[in-house]
């Protein structure tokens, strides 16, 4: 595919389907980064650099605020399951 394909279809996407998937964009984006930031701020060391552990629990936290815009999405629970299961699995040592 080329670029211009892969940017067209991108673009698409963003202006349809995602945006009745997952609600309005600026309010989707505020919400993620609203529960984010509420998480940095009560890591156990909130200045340390992000591990793959941190990655994997703003991950959960990501879908869990696609669930309050847009259409039900059963995808986004099935991701945070996934998730959630690779925090465990890093957590763990594994």
């Amino acid at each position: 595919m080329r670029a211009g394909e892969v940017a067209e279809k991108a673009a698409k996407l963003v202006a349809g389907d995602r945006e009745n998937t997952h609600g309005n964009k600026a309010r989707n984006f505020t919400n993620i980064v609203t529960l984010w930031n509420a998480y940095l701020a009560i890591r156990t060391e909130p200045a340390a650099p992000l591990s793959a552990l941190d990655h994997a629990h703003m991950m959960v936290l990501l879908k869990i605020a696609r669930t309050q815009l847009g259409a039900a999405n059963i995808d986004d629970h099935i991701d945070m399951t996934g998730y959630a299961a690779c925090a465990g699995e890093i957590a763990s040592g594994e």
